[in-house]
């Protein structure tokens, strides 16, 4: 699964929870968002994230980051 290239963020480098910020401000604006983060807690932030705002998550681990897609359910 993947959406627009516009609406990917790349958060490699940064911590939690900066990733979960990140996305939720490209999320503000679209109705889908991928994020790519190498930080292992970005999968709890931004499931506690979808939680509060009702978006449906897909988590999937590559193999040195985490491709996370955030959709308005």
């Amino acid at each position: 699964m993947t959406v627009g290239a516009a609406d990917v963020v790349d958060a490699r480098g940064m911590r939690c929870p900066w990733p979960a910020l990140r996305l939720a401000r490209a999320m503000r604006a679209n109705t889908a968002a991928e994020m790519i983060s190498d930080d292992p807690r970005a999968a709890a932030e931004t499931r506690a994230l979808a939680d509060q705002h009702g978006w449906q998550l897909h988590i999937a681990q590559e193999s040195e980051f985490l491709r996370i897609i955030a959709t308005r359910a």
